[in-house]
């Protein structure tokens, strides 16, 4: 292990890798489930669904070990979200455009990201996304962190847990029960749900007050212990207060893994003839909108989460980029070949690499739990979204941290990170938040007389932008 993760020099031991590895992987866990579900609109059960899982277990575990021993970063990826939203309104889109089943024309949708992943691949070789990379300004830089901070208390206190009940749903922490007038109109708005909120929003926070108290004792394993105590808090209040099991789901879950289901449905089942019917023009356009944004949300994740685990010299660069990149790129043309949407560096990296993870070994143990999902995965669908809530709350406070470096006195800096700090969060689109910021950079200094400052690469970058957000196709 010292030998192939260098683990005394990025002043780290196997344990402390190992437990960075799992608590990285019970805050994106849900992947695992949820991308299938959004991929096949909830068609839990079905052939294409079976084989979606096992497209994201598979593709996630190789791009993992390509992160592990490539680039030697403790950064995981899986099929992103937002990204696998995307894929599925494109495969309904390709469906009613051509009239083909949702199987077909979703297996013609498989082409766009092999072509995209290819892109990737032939970019990362000849050194453009590093370069992309570097001609991304300090001052935007400083912001990435710090505005992935804030997306994570948003999907923490926002988004990750969604209650149901008879009177629809899903209802959220922030925006249902924190956001109601009074206790009495949340509980007449969300009914018999109203309890569960109850149970989700004491999990949460005790999960995260554990997290803190544990981390101020010096603690390494402070989050996921923090998370194991949620857990068993949710679990109990899931048996004493609202009369139901937590392992219920076990007693009738199959551990045998669908391979036949892979094979029939998208195990390298690409559609290059319905591909083709969608015509040249709508492909270009979706290959080139898919790679603008995995290709930003990759930059952004794996810049701010090195900055704050301190993986990156005085210039912001990180050693390794290529490789990393590459990683990624690796990631998404096995997703097209197995059968899932993008494969990207998941921001929940961060919780990882704050449990003391720094190198590839914490990323190997990552992908070596999604392979094991294969097999187990009802098991790691026990755990409660209130208890990953806590851990991605923590981890983006810590990452605000990152704003003391920004210089609130130059405009040229703050504009760029405050449109950054509210565009990650509401966008939910790391790269479209990056967008903006590099837009507002470079209109900045044109109009200031300092466009010298901008280099070749930003104005380009910024240009595409432009057209990504304004330009209907």
């Amino acid at each position: 292990m010292e030998k192939i993760f260098k683990l005394k020099e990025n002043g780290t031991s196997v344990r402390t890798e190992i437990l960075a590895g799992l608590t990285t992987f019970m805050t994106m866990a849900y992947i695992i489930a949820l991308n299938p579900n959004l991929l096949t609109n909830f068609d839990v059960g079905s052939s294409l669904w079976n084989g979606v899982f096992m497209a994201t277990c598979i593709a996630s575990a190789i791009a993992m070990f390509c992160m592990a021993f490539l680039a030697n970063k403790p950064f995981a990826l899986a099929p992103g979200m937002g990204l696998n939203s995307f894929f599925a309104v494109v495969a309904a889109n390709i469906a009613a455009l051509t009239g083909m089943s949702y199987v077909a024309s979703f297996q013609a949708a498989l082409v766009i990201i092999l072509m995209e992943g290819i892109v990737f691949i032939i970019l990362s070789i000849l050194n453009i996304r590093e370069k992309i990379v570097d001609a991304i300004p300090l001052g935007v830089r400083l912001g990435i962190a710090p505005a992935i901070g804030l997306m994570l208390m948003n999907i923490g206190l926002g988004s990750n847990v969604g209650i149901y009940s008879e009177n629809g749903g899903p209802f959220y922490v922030m925006r249902d029960f924190f956001g109601a007038l009074t206790p009495s109109v949340a509980k007449t708005s969300m009914g018999s749900g109203y309890s569960a909120m109850i149970l989700t929003v004491v999990t949460m926070f005790v999960g995260l007050f554990v997290i803190v108290i544990l981390a101020k004792k010096g603690i390494k394993a402070a989050v996921l212990l923090g998370m194991l105590v949620a857990s068993v808090i949710y679990w109990a209040g899931q048996a004493l207060f609202l009369g139901t099991n937590p392992f219920a789901s076990l007693s009738t879950a199959s551990f045998v893994p669908p391979f036949a289901d892979m094979v029939e449905t998208t195990f390298f089942k690409f559609n290059f003839s319905g591909f083709l019917e969608i015509g040249w023009f709508t492909a270009i356009t979706l290959i080139i909108t898919f790679c603008m944004i995995d290709m930003f949300d990759t930059i952004g994740t794996l810049v701010g989460t090195a900055s704050r685990a301190g993986m990156v010299d005085k210039e912001g660069n990180m050693p390794n980029m290529k490789e990393a990149l590459l990683s990624d790129a690796i990631g998404t043309i096995v997703g097209s070949c197995t059968g899932t949407s993008t494969v990207t560096t998941f921001v929940e990296s961060a919780s990882g690499v704050e449990a003391g993870g720094r190198t590839g070994l914490t990323a190997l143990t990552t992908g070596i739990l999604f392979l094991a999902c294969i097999f187990i995965a009802p098991i790691a669908a026990i755990i409660p979204a209130a208890a990953t809530s806590a851990a991605l709350i923590y981890v983006g406070v810590l990452m605000l941290m990152g704003l003391k470096n920004v210089d609130f006195d130059d405009m040229d800096q703050m504009l760029p990170v405050s449109l950054m700090l509210i565009g990650m969060p509401v966008s939910g689109s790391i790269g479209h938040a990056i967008g903006l910021g590099l837009i507002s950079y470079t209109v900045i200094k044109v109009f200031t007389g300092k466009a010298k400052d901008v280099s070749v690469l930003t104005y380009v970058i910024s240009a595409l932008f432009l057209v990504k957000f304004f330009v209907v196709v």
